[in-house]
C-alpha cells in the first residue's frame, strides 16, 4: 500500500485489555489484513471495509514537518498512537457497534521528517511531498465511498484533504475550521499557517469560516488576505470572552452558510483551540472541549460534511510529560470521534 502504514488487527488488540463479559471497539472495528501478499491493496480494505458496514476511515498522520516549517514547536507526531489507545478501549454497546469504522493506519512519513534545526526551506518542501501522498491516500479513501476522520500531524495537512475532496466530488469544498489561527498566511512555501489559503489559490476551497479566531493571533495581512477572498469568522473574544453572540448563534449561522454553498464541507479542528491541550501551539485562553464536542456534533449532524480532520495534537507537550499527554490527547481526540461519527449518523 504506497504511503500507507497499515493498521492490522494484531496491533489493534496489542493496545486493549479484554474482560469477560465486555465487548471493546479493539474487537469490532475492520482493521487491515496481516497478509502481504498482492491482492492486500488500499482499494480492497477499503471496498472489503465498505461492504462489511463501514461508513468512516480513521486515518493518521504523524508528522511535524509542518509546524516546524512554519517556525513552530514540534511534536506532532504521536496523535494517532495516543488517540488509538483510548478509542479502541470505549465499549461496544448499544450507542456505537463499532463496524462502522475502519482503522486504516497512518501515511508514511519518517523518510520526510527532518532533525532539529532543519532550514525551513527544506522543511517547506518536504511538506509539499507530503501533500501529494496526503491527496493520495485520502483520494482513494474517498472515493471508495468512506468518511476520512483524520488523526495528527500540523494543519497543513488541511491542504491535501481539500484537494481530495475537489478531486473526488469534481466540486470546491466549504470549510469550517474551529481554530485561533486563519490558517491564511501568505504562500511563502508550504507549512502549517498556509494550507487553506493554498487551497483557495489552487480552486479547491469555495467557501471558509473559522470559528473562535482569536483577534490577536492573525496578521493584518492575513487578515487582508482571508477578506479578499470573502472568508467569515467567529471571533474568540465575541463568543467567549465579550459574549456578544452565543455559540449556538454562531453555529446556527455556520451551518447555513456551509448549506448554502451547496458544497460538500470540510470539518475541520486545530486542537490548539481547545484551553491547555497538548499542541505545538496550546493556549491558556482557549475553549472547553465539550464546547469543541458540540461544534464537531452540530456540523456532523446538520451538514453533509466529507471529512473530520483533527490537527496539531502533540503529546509531548504536555508540561507534565509525555504519559499525561497521551492520556489527554487520547482522550479528547477519541471524544471527538465519537462526537463526529454519532453527528453523522444523525444527520
Amino acid at each position: 500500500m504506497q504511503y500507507l502504514i497499515p493498521f492490522t488487527r494484531k496491533q489493534c488488540r496489542q493496545l486493549v485489555s479484554i474482560r469477560d463479559g465486555e465487548t471493546k471497539l479493539a474487537q469490532t472495528v475492520h482493521c487491515c489484513d496481516e497478509n502481504n501478499d498482492r491482492t492486500n491493496t488500499l482499494g480492497n480494505t477499503l471496498d472489503n471495509a465498505k461492504t462489511n458496514g463501514a461508513r468512516f476511515a480513521i486515518l493518521g498522520i504523524g508528522e511535524d514537518i509542518g509546524p516546524r516549517a512554519n517556525l513552530g514547536r514540534g511534536g506532532a507526531t504521536d496523535a494517532f498512537e495516543s488517540a488509538m489507545a483510548q478509542f479502541l478501549n470505549l465499549q461496544s454497546n448499544r450507542f456505537f457497534h463499532g463496524a462502522e469504522c475502519l482503522v486504516l493506519g497512518q501515511i508514511q512519513t519518517d523518510d520526510l521528517q527532518l532533525a532539529e534545526g532543519a532550514d525551513a526551506n527544506a522543511l517547506r518542501a518536504n511538506v509539499e511531498q507530503l501533500d501529494d501522498r496526503v491527496i493520495s491516500v485520502a483520494s482513494q479513501v474517498i472515493a471508495s465511498g468512506l468518511e476520512p476522520i483524520v488523526i495528527g500531524g500540523g494543519h497543513n495537512n488541511a491542504y491535501g484533504l481539500l484537494m481530495s475532496v475537489k478531486h473526488c466530488f469534481n466540486k470546491k469544498v466549504a470549510a469550517v475550521n474551529l481554530d485561533p489561527h486563519s490558517d491564511f498566511r501568505p504562500r511563502e512555501g508550504r507549512h502549517s499557517g498556509n494550507g487553506f489559503s493554498y487551497a483557495a489559490a489552487s480552486g479547491a476551497l469555495g467557501y471558509y469560516h473559522v470559528l473562535g479566531m482569536h483577534e490577536l493571533k492573525n496578521s493584518e495581512e492575513t487578515l487582508e488576505q482571508l477578506s479578499k477572498f470573502g472568508g467569515h469568522w467567529h471571533t474568540l473574544q465575541s463568543i467567549w470572552v465579550r459574549r456578544e453572540i452565543t455559540l449556538k448563534s454562531a453555529l446556527d449561522e455556520i451551518v447555513t452558510g456551509l448549506n448554502d454553498s451547496q458544497l460538500p464541507v470540510a470539518l475541520e479542528l486545530d486542537l490548539d483551540a481547545i484551553i491547555n491541550m497538548p499542541s505545538s501551539a496550546s493556549t491558556a485562553a482557549g475553549i472547553p472541549l465539550l464546547d469543541a464536542l458540540h461544534y464537531v456534533s452540530t456540523i456532523a449532524r446538520n451538514t453533509p460534511c466529507a471529512y473530520l480532520h483533527l490537527a496539531e495534537a502533540a503529546p509531548s507537550c504536555h508540561v507534565a510529560g509525555i504519559a499525561a499527554g497521551y492520556r489527554e490527547t487520547g482522550q479528547s481526540i477519541s471524544e471527538l470521534i465519537y462526537a463526529y461519527i454519532q453527528g453523522r449518523l444523525q444527520s
